[in-house]
Order: C-alpha cells, then sequence, then structure tokens
C-alpha cells in the first residue's frame, strides 16, 4: 500500500513495478534515438522515467473513478495498480447514470492529461541552442500526450472490461430496463474487441504485404485472452444476477406437516410429497424430525418413545420471511444461516410453509453457473 484516497487503500501490486521495468527496457532505445546526446546509462534512467510516467497516468486514471464514484455515494473499496494497469474495487453502480459517469471519468483524465502534455510538447520544442535536458523535458511532454490518448481510446473499446464496456452496459441498461442485457452486451462486444486486437495485429501488416511485428502480436494475444477471460467473467455474472432475481424460498422449501405431537405414534403420516414433520409447541417451532433417526426406531417403540429422541432443535430466529425474492431473499438467508443451515419458510400471514436448507439454496444457484 502506498498511500489512501479518500480512505481507500491503493495498492501496488509487484507486477506494475514490473511493468515498469519493462517498460524502461523498451523505450530507452527510443530515447537515444530522439536525445542524441544522451549517454546509454541515461538512456535507461529517462526510458524509466518515461515507464513511470504512463504507469503514473494510469494511477490518475483509477483516482478519476474512485473520485466520481465517492461523489456520487458509492462505497470505493480500494485503489489497485497491476501488471497490465488497474482497477478500482468498488460497490455496485445502482444506476446506469452513476455507471455511466463512474466509467467515463477515467477516460477523461487521460484527455485532460493528453492535452496537458500536447501544451507543454509544443511549449518546449527544442532550438538551435537546446540542450539534452530541454530535449528530454520535451520528450517526456511527448510521451505524456501520446501515452495518455493512447490509454484513454482503448479504454473507451465499447466492450467489458473496458471503461467503453460499462458505458454501453449503461447505455443499454437506460434503454431496455434491464441491466442484465446491457452486461452481456457489453460481454459480447468485448470478446469482439479481444479477437479484433489479434486480428488487427496479424491482418494488417499482412495486407500491406508487411511481416507483423512479433512484440505488437504478442501484446495483442495477451491482452486479447485477459479481455476474452474478462467478458466470460461478466456473462457469469449476468446469469448468476438471473439467478438471484429468480430466488423463490417458498419452492426452494421442502414440504413440512405441523404437529404438537408427543410420542412418536402421534407423528401425522407422511404422504407423496415426504413431509418432514415440524414440531410446534405453545405456538412457537420447536424444530424438526430427523428421518433417519425416526427410521432407526423400531415401530413398535413409537408409543412410548417421545418426539424429542428424534428431534432437530431450532433457535428461535430459524425463520425466514417466504415473501421475499432476489437480493433481499439471499440476504435474508445468509443472515439466519449464520446460527442455523436449516430454517422454517413463513408466509405473509406467518405461518410455516415449508423448511429450507441452507445448502440447497447454494446448490440451486450453483446449478445456474
Amino acid at each position: 500500500m502506498i498511500g489512501r484516497f479518500g480512505g481507500a487503500p491503493i495498492v501496488v501490486r509487484p507486477g506494475w513495478l514490473l511493468a515498469t521495468v519493462l517498460l524502461a527496457v523498451v523505450s530507452a532505445p527510443i530515447a537515444r534515438a530522439v536525445l542524441p546526446g544522451v549517454s546509454e546509462v541515461g538512456a535507461y534512467v529517462v526510458g524509466f522515467g518515461f515507464g513511470f510516467l504512463l504507469l503514473a497516468s494510469v494511477l490518475v486514471h483509477e483516482l478519476a473513478h474512485a473520485w466520481v464514484a465517492r461523489r456520487r455515494g458509492v462505497t470505493v473499496r480500494q485503489v489497485v495498480l497491476t501488471l497490465v494497469g488497474g482497477h478500482t474495487e468498488m460497490a455496485d453502480s445502482g444506476s446506469p447514470t452513476t455507471g455511466a459517469l463512474v466509467a467515463v471519468a477515467g477516460p477523461l483524465a487521460n484527455v485532460a492529461l493528453a492535452a496537458l502534455g500536447w501544451l507543454g510538447f509544443q511549449l518546449t520544442q527544442p532550438g538551435p541552442f537546446s540542450g539534452v535536458d530541454r530535449g528530454a523535458l520535451h520528450a517526456a511532454f511527448g510521451v505524456l500526450a501520446y501515452s495518455n490518448a493512447l490509454v484513454a481510446a482503448f479504454n473507451l473499446l465499447p466492450g467489458l472490461p473496458m471503461d467503453g464496456g460499462w458505458i454501453l452496459e449503461a447505455i443499454v441498461w437506460r434503454l431496455t430496463g434491464r441491466r442484465n442485457t446491457g452486461t452481456r452486451a457489453a460481454a459480447y462486444v468485448g470478446r469482439v474487441v479481444a479477437v479484433g486486437l489479434l486480428v488487427g495485429a496479424v491482418g494488417v501488416p499482412l495486407a500491406r504485404s508487411a511481416e507483423p511485428d512479433l512484440t505488437a502480436v504478442l501484446w495483442s494475444a495477451v491482452i486479447g485472452v485477459t479481455l476474452w477471460t474478462s467478458a466470460g467473467g461478466f456473462l457469469r455474472l449476468a446469469a448468476w444476477r438471473d439467478a438471484v432475481a429468480g430466488i423463490d424460498l417458498v419452492r426452494l422449501a421442502r414440504p413440512v406437516a405441523l404437529t404438537g405431537a408427543r410420542t412418536l405414534a402421534e407423528l401425522p403420516p407422511r404422504g407423496h410429497d415426504v413431509a418432514i414433520p415440524v414440531v410446534v409447541a405453545d405456538g412457537r417451532l420447536r424444530g424438526y424430525v430427523d428421518p433417519g433417526a425416526l427410521a432407526a426406531v423400531p415401530a413398535g417403540q413409537w408409543p412410548v418413545t417421545p418426539v424429542d429422541a428424534v428431534l432437530v432443535p431450532l433457535p428461535a430466529q430459524a425463520w425466514v420471511d417466504g415473501t421475499l425474492t432476489g437480493a433481499a431473499a439471499l440476504a435474508a438467508v445468509g443472515e439466519v444461516a449464520r446460527s442455523t443451515p436449516v430454517m422454517a419458510v413463513r408466509d405473509a400471514d406467518g405461518a410455516v410453509v415449508g423448511l429450507l436448507r441452507y445448502a440447497d439454496l447454494v446448490e440451486a444457484l450453483r446449478r445456474t453457473r
């Protein structure tokens, strides 16, 4: 962690430092070309500065996301700088407008830095008496302008996980009223972009009867695989949201037969739906009969065997409102599951309509992924 922004930690992964070194190595030959008077060591120093400048622009990009998110009331958890750039971890935007504003903030910050770099580039044009220092400053402004324009343009590509993808998601969300429609549209466009990058790196040079640049092809492949994989994650997220929205606690609950029986012989017979006897005393849910334990008791002993011998007790708070749906239902079940993995499902009148196992809900959601 290198600091905080509005209380959120700014975390630098080792890959970010590696990226700085790689950019320095790539930039050093360029520095020697544009700065004839610089030494070899000086070229690497300048290259390192160029690399650091580019990645610092990524930090400004992420901080812009974080700043707008906070202004819109969205909780920012942390800002992370990685090998392939960075990302801002935050709570859900909650609306297409907020999502679009947060997404566009990063590229706009890069556009502002590009404009600043272009202005500095113009003001530091080397003259006949300019030295290496002035030339280095001129080149630095050029790198600032070019790199930020490139970062802004790349991030505005209309596919997830780029910022343009979030903007596209927000637009489709606003037009259709369905967020998942926007997520899926932006994710599929993101996969088109992923393939397009590699096709462009190979196809454009071949169309010009030139050899594709190996470095460009490798970078396009790495970025393309990353984008394709990330887009797949968003498609799974959309499926998860659909599954959560479709949660029906009453449907997931196992049927029950309410009883106040004191001995096993007084238990109601289980029908074809294999209802689980739930014991209620004085209006309070006491627990449910364990089918395995019940089957282990010989039928001849049922009249003298108390229900408590096969009863799995439930705490007083072991119930959930069956009228809840979607994320609210998931949150309610998760809260009760902290104290018991099995809970009663009640209808609007408070009557027990079924017995829900937390594992059944988890399995139902898992089957959708």
